[in-house]
């Protein structure tokens, strides 16, 4: 991680941690280190958000940061994280910009960039502006007079957006009942009228934002809403999307849980039989589940890892040439369709498999076996996360883990890249056993690292 970027853009509590006077200086350094080689042209920014009563003071922040070093900024308001990302690119600007915290509460907020092509900035180029803002070491170039940028609005962005997802349609879905949970989120200004032009019968909830209650209880964070009124209301499936719509969870008619890992397992299958897996392989991080890896293994469909991060999920798909990659907590790449994870991308493309197939979601999913998992989540110091590999007695305790779990599971023990958190996971087939050892190994990362 870098000293201000983590692996999904910069984040923390907003108006402290992530602050106006911060988002101006990102604005400023980021038309630096992006206008270097842009001939003295005038670069031009879109800007969307999320649904949090920090995130227009922050867009009105960095706007004025991007402006006042000469670029012309376009506020699209209330947009998917991925809307940013197609769009920079399907409007010809240099840069986007989504001022969101993703599934965080919302105290916080974040700033995550792309380039004029969809995808994310790269570790480099973050460092560039991250030495600038931190180490002073060019001072910005500020405008007069006429050379000021200027703020526009977008009034096509949803539009736009929405009929990019229904072109990834290979039918439509008449006929069908969903339950959408808008996590209260940026799916709210894009979900109900995205299924209802694709033909499903669709009922939304959690799709009221006031600027606080995002993510709150709902979402793909907090699923037991969804799972209800799934399981009430005779819905043949439902989506969780999360605060930006970037990630996507599911529920089948029994309101059972969907994750990530099936999603892909699903669609990475349906892609193979149909010719469309390049390399046969699909891209996950380390936290997928076993079983996830076994079904695989059984269809004939090869496994990369990556560290966790969706980012690194895509550069190892560009690297290779893949189609499909992602996590197992809903970040899911169709790289066919979309340069980020997309949850409405990653929802039509399920919803492509369930209709072609004739099976319902309940039917595709037990088709995956998963291992049983357990993740603590330990609350450390900022100086504890980076003393965590240093620590001998954490080795020793994971050491002694894995030896008792032998081939019959796994430890994962990382640093959380979004949050003040070390996330333990263990993994294998005897659920108590696990429990026990996850809650032991927790208890001495908590008194190693506080």
């Amino acid at each position: 991680m870098g000293r201000l970027f983590g692996t999904d853009g910069a984040r923390g509590i907003a108006n402290t941690e992530i602050s106006c006077e911060l988002a101006m200086k990102i604005g400023r350094a980021t038309a630096m280190v992006l206008g270097e080689n842009s001939k003295n042209k005038r670069l031009k920014v879109l800007i969307g958000t999320d649904t949090r009563k920090s995130a227009d003071m922050l867009a009105s922040a960095i706007s004025a940061g991007f402006c006042s070093v000469g670029c012309d900024v376009l506020q699209l308001g209330i947009v998917p994280t991925p809307a940013v990302a197609f769009l920079v690119k399907e409007y010809s600007y240099d840069a986007g910009v989504m001022i969101s915290a993703s599934h965080n509460p919302c105290e916080y907020n974040g700033i995550k960039i792309f380039r004029s092509n969809g995808y994310k900035l790269p570790d480099d180029l973050e460092e560039k502006i991250e030495a600038i803002i931190l180490d002073e070491i060019i001072p910005p170039l500020l405008c007069v007079g006429g050379e000021v940028g200027e703020i526009t609005s977008g009034r096509n962005a949803i539009k736009d957006y929405i009929k990019h997802i229904e072109s990834t349609a290979i039918a439509h879905f008449y006929g069908m009942r969903i339950a959408v949970d808008c996590a209260n989120g940026s799916a709210s200004v894009t979900a109900n009228e995205l299924f209802r032009k694709l033909g499903a019968d669709c009922s939304v909830i959690h799709c009221h934002p006031d600027g606080v209650n995002i993510n709150l209880n709902c979402g793909s964070t907090h699923i037991e809403d969804l799972q209800r009124f799934v399981r009430e209301n005779d819905f043949e499936l439902g989506f969780a999307f999360d605060g930006d719509a970037d990630r996507l969870l599911c529920v089948d008619e029994d309101g059972t849980l969907v994750d990530g890992d099936k999603i892909m397992a699903i669609c990475a299958k349906a892609m193979k039989q149909e010719h469309r897996l390049n390399g046969n392989t699909l891209v996950t991080t380390v936290m997928s589940n076993m079983g996830l890896f076994a079904f695989c293994d059984q269809n004939g469909i090869k496994c990369e890892k990556t560290k966790v991060g969706d980012r690194y999920v895509l550069e190892r798909m560009l690297e290779g040439g893949y189609h499909i990659g992602g996590e197992q907590s809903g970040h899911v790449i169709f790289l066919d369709h979309a340069t980020t994870g997309d949850g409405q991308v990653t929802a039509v493309q399920l919803l492509n498999v369930i209709r072609s197939s004739g099976k319902t979601l309940k039917e595709l999913a037990s088709e995956i076996e998963i291992f049983p998992q357990v993740m603590v989540n330990v609350r450390v110091s900022t100086l504890g996360k980076l003393r965590l590999f240093e620590d001998e007695e954490i080795a020793i305790a994971i050491k002694e883990a894995e030896k008792e779990l032998g081939d019959n599971g796994r430890v994962l023990v990382r640093a959380s890249g979004t949050e003040p958190l070390v996330r333990v996971m263990l993994e294998g087939k005897d659920k108590e056993q696990i429990e026990r050892l996850a809650s032991q190994l927790a208890e001495v990362v908590r008194e190693r690292l506080i």
